[in-house]
């Protein structure tokens, strides 16, 4: 922009200059010519031939601008969200092998969460831990390329589900706004504890009605409401981790003092059915 200013600027002076030598010549011509008839018609003369180099000049300025650029030029492939999930032995230099296969494969990392694997997954050493990247990918990246890069820099149980926008926001911050959220209205304790959960599942269980755990480890998650109520989580893609666990117990706290029976039972959603 800044250029284009200064050639604007020398252009004007340019033909400014031009137009004070013309009239200049003009009167001197004329003053030679000792103020004859032929005086006008040189000023004249002078006249239509600055206007003809004025045009000339235009035309040729024209053919001198840069071809804009094309829109989009320069912002790269589609790209796809993904959310990624594996468990990784905590060893200097393990994180650089990891980010660099996601660089070797053109993808960029969004954000990254690191918690303890928690129970028998953590080694006997206690350097295990469980990182959960947002990336962004090639959209013609498959996902067994991807998972084998990561197994062969050296993540374990290589889990990827598509990711949203949503999924960027810091966990901390989103569970402080979900806690506000069920605070002032409990009674939407079910649909905070789905978006906390990020993709789960989640419904009303009463006592005595039973629990699969379904096809993977960790996939449900009960959390108890008060005595004669539960919330039941489910979400088969992705499993809980305790962190998770914890927030969950956290957001169903919050709303419980926020008085969520007030009186009899709160209309929940029709119960699962037994099995």
């Amino acid at each position: 922009m800044r250029d284009e200013r200064k050639v604007t600027w020398r252009r004007e002076i340019a033909e400014l200059a031009a137009l004070f030598l013309a009239v200049g010549l003009a009167h001197l011509l004329a003053t030679l010519l000792g103020h004859t008839d032929p005086g006008p018609v040189v000023l004249v003369g002078l006249g239509v031939a600055l206007i003809a180099g004025a045009a000339i000049h235009k035309r040729l300025g024209r053919g001198r601008r840069r071809a804009p650029l094309p829109v989009g030029q320069g912002a790269g492939p589609p790209m796809t969200l993904w959310r990624i999930r594996m468990r990784v032995v905590e060893r200097p230099g393990r994180l650089a092998a990891v980010a660099g296969a996601f660089g070797g494969l053109g993808c960029n990392i969004l954000a990254l969460h690191i918690a303890p694997t928690g129970g028998s997954a953590i080694t006997p050493a206690g350097c295990d831990a469980l990182d959960e990247f947002v990336i962004e990918a090639p959209r013609g990246l498959a996902t067994g390329a991807l998972a084998k890069a990561l197994t062969g820099a050296g993540g374990h149980d290589v889990v990827i589900v598509p990711a949203r926008v949503k999924d960027l926001t810091d966990p901390g911050v989103h569970a402080l706004v979900l806690a506000q959220r069920v605070g002032a209205d409990p009674g939407r304790l079910p649909e905070a504890l789905a978006e906390l959960l990020r993709g789960a599942r989640v419904e009303w269980r009463l006592p005595g009605d039973t629990v699969q755990e379904g096809a993977g480890l960790n996939t449900t998650m009960v959390i108890s409401v008060d005595p004669g109520r539960a919330l039941l989580a489910r979400r088969p893609e992705l499993p809980f981790t305790p962190t998770e666990a914890a927030r969950a117990a956290a957001l169903t706290a919050a709303a419980t003092h926020g008085r969520y029976i007030v009186s009899g039972s709160p209309s929940p959603a029709p119960p699962a059915s037994h099995g």
